[in-house]
C-alpha cells in the first residue's frame, strides 16, 4: 500500500482518534502497519526508530515472541474468567511476582486495565481507607501542576496539564502542588539537586485545607507526559516526610516510571522515597495487552479485612470486568520473565549515559530552551514561535517521522523513552535526525 492510497483505503471519520490533531492528520495520515524490535513500520514499508517505546510501554522492544506465545497459549486454555467471586491461577501468580519486586511495604495488588483506571482506583482506595479508619472527612486530594494521571474522571481532576482539563470544567475537589521545573536547573544532566522548598509547599496546602480533610497526595516520581520533569534529589524524600507528618497517604503514579525507565526497577527505588500506594501499567505487559495494577501497603489492605464479616459480605465494592484478565496476566508474566532474564534494569543503566549524551549534544541547536533526562527518558524543550508553544514541536515531530524517527511531541517538548534493547547506533542516528530537523524547521 502506498501513501497515496492511505486516505481512501484506510483513513475514515468513523474512528474518533485520541489526542490527535484531526486536521493535520487527515491531510497527511501517519499509518503504522507493523513493528519489530526497536522500529515501527509505516504503510509504505519504511522503518522508523521508536524513540518513545510506543507510548512509554514497549521498553523490551516490539513483537517479543515469548509474549506472543504466552498470549496464544492462554487464549487456547482460558480466554476469560469472571473476576468477581472467582479467581484463576495467573492472577495470583502475577500479584505475588509484583509484590516480590516492588518496595517491601507494598504487599497487595489490585488489577486494572490501564493507567487511567489505576489512578481512579488508587484514589477511591485512599478515600475508602480513611472511612474504614474512622476519618471520613479526609476526602480531598492534592495533585501537582504539570502532572498527568490519565484521562478518567479523577485522573483528569488531579492532573496538572491545563490543555487536558479546560474542555471539561471542574470535575472533582482537588488542589495542586507546584511543579518541579526550576529555571536554574536548565540543561542539567540527570537529577538536579535540592528541591525541599518545592515539597514544603504542601505545608501551605495543609494550612489552607487542614490535614483532617486531605486523603492523599498523588504525584509521578518523574512527570513524564508533562515533559520529563525530573525531581530534584531532596524533593520526594521531603514529600514523603511531610505526608507522614500530616497523616496523608502518598500515591506514586509509576505508570511511566515503573519497570526500569528511571534506571531502577521503580521510580521509588531511583529517587529514595516509598509511597503508600503505587500505580502501574504500560510496561507491565510491554504494551502487548492493556493492563494496570495498584499496589498498596498491608496497613491499607488490612483496613478492609474483617474476619468477623459474614461470608457473603464484599470488603471493597470496586472492580472491572477485565480485572486480572487471564490473557493480560499471561502477557505480564512473560514480560516479567524477559525483564529478569535479560536484565532490563542493567540495560537501562548501561544505555542511560548514551541517551544523555545524545540529547545534550544538541545543546546550542536552534529552538532548544532546555534539555532534561533521567535514566532512559529525556526531553527537549522547544521555544515557542509567534507566541504558539505547540507549533514547532508538531512540525519537528512530522519532520522526524519523514526522516525515519518516531518521536512524541507534547506541549512544548519532544519526549524520548527508547526501548532498553536499543543500541548506541540507534541513539546516534536519532541524534542526527533531530539535529537535521531542528535545523530545517523555522
Amino acid at each position: 500500500m502506498t501513501n497515496k492510497l492511505i486516505p481512501s483505503e484506510v483513513v475514515n471519520e468513523a474512528y474518533w482518534m485520541p489526542f490527535t490533531a484531526r486536521n493535520g492528520f487527515m491531510k497527511d495520515p501517519r499509518i503504522v502497519v507493523g513493528a519489530q524490535d526497536c522500529h515501527l513500520i509505516s504503510a509504505d514499508g519504511k522503518r522508523a526508530f521508536d524513540s518513545l517505546s510506543g507510548l512509554w510501554c514497549c521498553g523490551l522492544g516490539h513483537n517479543r515472541p515469548e509474549i506472543a506465545d504466552a498470549v496464544s497459549q492462554q487464549l487456547r486454555t482460558l480466554d476469560f474468567s469472571p473476576p468477581f467471586q472467582y479467581g484463576h491461577p495467573l492472577a495470583f501468580q502475577l500479584a505475588e511476582r509484583l509484590t516480590g519486586m516492588a518496595p517491601e511495604p507494598l504487599q497487595h495488588v489490585f488489577f486494572t486495565n490501564s493507567g487511567s483506571e489505576s489512578a481512579d482506583t488508587s484514589l477511591k482506595i485512599a478515600r475508602a481507607y480513611w472511612r474504614m479508619a474512622g476519618q471520613p472527612s479526609k476526602t480531598k486530594f492534592i495533585g501537582r501542576i504539570k502532572g498527568y494521571h490519565g484521562v478518567n474522571f479523577a485522573g483528569t481532576s488531579l492532573g496538572g496539564l491545563g490543555a487536558n482539563r479546560k474542555l471539561f470544567g471542574h470535575l472533582a475537589d482537588a488542589d495542586h502542588l507546584p511543579h518541579t521545573l526550576r529555571a536554574e536547573d536548565a540543561f542539567t544532566k540527570g537529577q538536579p539537586q535540592g528541591g525541599e522548598e518545592l515539597a514544603d509547599y504542601l505545608e501551605q496546602l495543609v494550612a489552607l485545607h487542614d490535614a483532617s480533610n486531605i486523603a492523599a497526595v498523588i504525584v509521578e516520581p518523574m512527570a513524564g507526559s508533562g515533559g520529563v520533569i525530573v525531581p530534584p534529589s531532596a524533593y520526594l524524600p521531603r514529600l514523603r516526610a511531610l505526608c507522614n507528618k500530616h497523616n496523608i497517604l502518598l500515591i506514586f503514579d509509576e505508570v511511566i516510571t515503573g519497570f526500569a525507565r528511571t534506571g531502577e526497577a521503580f521510580g521509588a527505588d531511583a529517587f529514595g522515597a516509598i509511597p503508600d500506594i503505587m500505580n502501574l501499567a504500560k510496561t507491565l505487559t510491554n504494551g502487548a495487552v492493556p493492563m494496570g495494577a495498584v499496589l498498596t501497603t498491608d496497613e491499607i489492605y488490612q483496613a478492609f479485612v474483617d474476619e468477623q464479616q459474614p461470608d457473603h459480605a464484599i470488603s471493597l465494592p470496586h472492580g472491572y470486568t477485565y480485572s486480572g484478565h487471564p490473557v493480560a496476566c499471561a502477557a505480564a508474566l512473560a514480560t516479567l520473565d524477559i525483564f529478569d532474564a535479560e536484565d532490563m534494569v542493567g540495560r537501562a543503566r548501561k544505555m542511560s549515559p548514551v541517551l544523555q549524551e545524545t540529547l545534550h549534544s544538541l545543546r546550542g541547536a536552534p529552538h532548544i530552551s532546555d534539555i532534561r533526562n533521567v535514566g532512559m527518558a529525556g526531553a527537549l524543550q522547544i521555544e515557542p514561535r509567534d507566541g504558539d508553544a505547540l507549533v514547532r514541536p508538531y512540525e519537528l515531530g512530522i519532520r522526524c517521522w519523514e526522516k525515519g524517527l518516531y518521536v512524541r511531541w507534547g506541549g512544548d517538548t519532544l519526549q524520548f523513552a527508547p526501548p532498553f534493547t536499543c543500541t548506541e547506533d540507534d541513539l546516534g542516528r536519532m541524534g542526527e535526525v533531530l539535529a537535521e530537523a531542528l535545523g530545517e524547521v523555522v
